[in-house]
């Protein structure tokens, strides 16, 4: 089963992830988005071999489960650091100090900011698919 792992930064500045799309609770916490994803990833094994070793048949939602990580944007920019917040912001023409405000996870994103975004993400992600050396 393929399901979503939603990725956020907390006001604490720590990140979490969570699965809402199942009813089994698995989350993961980190002071990074990599830590994170380590602690939610060790989470799905202890639950995984809980079931074994209590020899409980595990739920269907559990069988063969793989995640499709949607982040929020300041657990996207902690991630992939290399990015750089100020230029990218240019591209996607958004305000670069905006954009800082975004990755902290300070200012509301509007459903149009986020689109441009993710658009630029996938103008991105085209481009660099496209290089040969």
């Amino acid at each position: 089963m393929v399901t979503t792992a939603l990725i956020e930064r907390g006001k604490d500045g720590t990140f979490g992830i969570f699965t809402p799309d199942i009813n089994s609770t698995i989350i993961g916490e980190g002071n990074t988005v990599e830590e994170a994803k380590s602690d939610f990833e060790n989470s799905v094994k202890e639950i995984i071999q809980f079931y074994q070793e209590d020899g409980i048949e595990l739920p269907d939602e559990l069988k063969d489960i793989q995640f499709v990580y949607k982040y929020d944007i300041a657990s996207m920019f902690d991630y992939y650091k290399w990015i750089n917040v100020s230029q990218f912001a240019k591209v996607a023409g958004i305000n670069p100090s905006l954009m800082r405000q975004y990755r902290m996870g300070k200012t509301y994103i509007s459903e149009n900011q986020i689109s441009k975004i993710e658009s630029t993400l996938h103008q991105l992600g085209n481009e660099l698919a496209a290089i040969k050396l």
